[in-house]
């Protein structure tokens, strides 16, 4: 496959802010927009798109983790470089401030047709330049926003590029929000021409990144994709998590190790610390707090109506989940050219990999499923376990979490090839909802399956097959 994928709804949003500009007389028309999304999902790529389809007046400049003076050298390049009318105005000037650098920027914006500016991982300035949010915000009040100009920032660090628009925050309210998810599990099956089945294995390895879906020819099976992109060692597959991880750290972080932990498939804190080397916990909390802060990690708690502390971690991004349990171990295999020895591991693996990973991927899909007994409510859908697993459940549906008021629905899934969901399953789910706080012997029952069911149909079981799961994402 090859060119732009997909992002039809954001690009029309885009154009939506910069129509609004255009016809916008105001004295001050301009406006400003934080772009967040994970990294390698495919923001710079999405507002390259629309600057090229919107033809208009811009200068996109990528932060680089640089020093402030090398920053402002390498952001007048980007003007000299760009599309807008009056860039010569930085030929041979030297800042030595960001303030002095967005000031000449907004002296050369045109003044009678739209531009965009945008500046790239916006959080690396940040981050360099404890003054430079407050500078940008000035910049933008006083000059960039009485032109007609669209300003995007754009940052893979969600916590931080969040921040930005909170209460007390230099550019609070001052800027619209928008998210870039990774392409849905949907998006992903109509791309690769595959089964709703088939498409959520291929979610579960490529985490739905343009730029890995982009290497996986459409109707290939994952085990023919895995064979070609594990001949490489600089595939996308191969390479997009290790440069993620190296960009969200730095080299000595500890937090690097209790990822791997929890990527192995270690999910409590105990366990997490064994895994890591013996790690302190108060090293481990604080490796767990920068991992949740950044998203990367997710800490859960059992959802019913009793509280718990028995808390669990996990992947937040399957596709870096993946990379973690098969590929970054393996590495060197795969560069000396036996990545036919570490598809063999995938293969062995599999099934048992997958069924866990599938898991809060199916809970998300749920949510988003109304529930045809209650349509009207905005359900959460959880797990509930005890510190012995006695009992796990893989599926509670609830008014709220992770401590709730009632419990909708109990449920359990099955996610094997040929082998379709049973009485067996159906039993062991009834005696598991007697053990769930706050269920009872009439909360009615979802049953999920990747290959149907062998049951009675009743109508206190719903059951969920995987097109049902991926219709929820359209």
């Amino acid at each position: 496959m090859s060119g732009f994928i997909g992002r039809g709804v954001q690009i029309a949003a885009l154009n939506k802010i910069l129509e609004q500009i255009a016809v916008n007389d105001d004295n001050k028309p301009g406006q400003a927009l934080l772009m967040r999304g994970r990294r390698r999902v495919g923001k710079s790529r999405l507002v390259e798109e629309f600057l090229d389809r919107a033809g208009v007046p811009n200068v996109f400049f990528t932060a680089s983790k640089q020093t402030t003076q090398e920053e402002l050298q390498f952001f007048a390049q980007a003007v000299l470089e760009s599309s807008l009318p009056d860039k010569a105005v930085f030929d041979g000037v030297n800042f030595e401030s960001w303030d002095a650098a967005l000031r000449l920027l907004a002296t050369a914006l045109p003044s009678e047709v739209p531009s965009v500016v945008v500046i790239d991982e916006l959080p690396y300035l940040m981050e360099s330049d404890q003054a430079f949010e407050g500078t940008l915000q000035k910049i933008f009040d006083r000059y960039l926003s009485r032109h007609k100009v669209l300003f995007i920032g754009i940052g893979s660090d969600l916590a931080m590029m969040e921040a930005l628009n909170e209460y007390g925050r230099p550019f609070h309210q001052r800027a619209t929000e928008i998210v870039i998810p990774p392409l849905s599990p949907a998006e992903v099956a109509d791309m690769l021409g595959l089964s709703a089945a088939d498409a959520f294995d291929a979610y579960l390895i490529t985490g739905g990144l343009p730029l890995i879906c982009n290497e996986w020819r459409k109707g290939l099976s994952i085990w023919k994709f895995l064979e070609g992109a594990l001949s490489s060692s600089t595939s996308a597959l191969i390479v997009s998590s290790e440069r993620s991880i190296a960009a969200e750290f730095p080299p000595d972080a500890q937090a690097r190790n209790v990822l791997t932990a929890i990527g192995s498939g270690e999910r409590t804190f105990s366990n997490i610390g064994k895994a890591s080397g013996g790690l302190q916990q108060t090293s481990i909390s604080r490796s767990l707090k920068i991992l949740t802060d950044k998203r990367i990690v997710v800490a859960e708690l059992p959802l019913s109506t009793k509280s718990s502390k028995e808390t669990r971690y996990r992947i937040a991004d399957p596709y870096i989940r993946f990379w973690l349990s098969f590929l970054g171990p393996n590495f060197a295999e795969i560069e000396r050219g036996r990545g036919d020895r570490v598809l063999e591991k995938i293969r062995t693996s599999w099934t048992s990999w997958r069924g866990r990973t599938i898991e809060p991927i199916i809970r998300e899909s749920i949510e988003r499923i109304p529930n045809p007994r209650q349509p009207d409510v905005s359900a959460v859908v959880g797990a509930y376990w005890t510190r012995t697993n006695q009992p796990e459940i893989d599926l509670v549906v609830a008014d709220r979490g992770p401590v709730a008021s009632a419990i909708l629905e109990v449920g359990s899934i099955k996610w094997l090839e040929k082998a379709p969901f049973g009485m067996a399953e159906l039993n062991q789910l009834i005696v598991h909802r007697a053990e769930l706080p706050g269920a009872t012997s009439d909360t009615p029952l979802v049953i999920v399956s990747r290959s149907g069911f062998n049951v009675a149909p009743t109508p206190d079981v719903r059951e969920l097959s995987p097109e049902d799961l991926l219709n929820a994402w359209r």
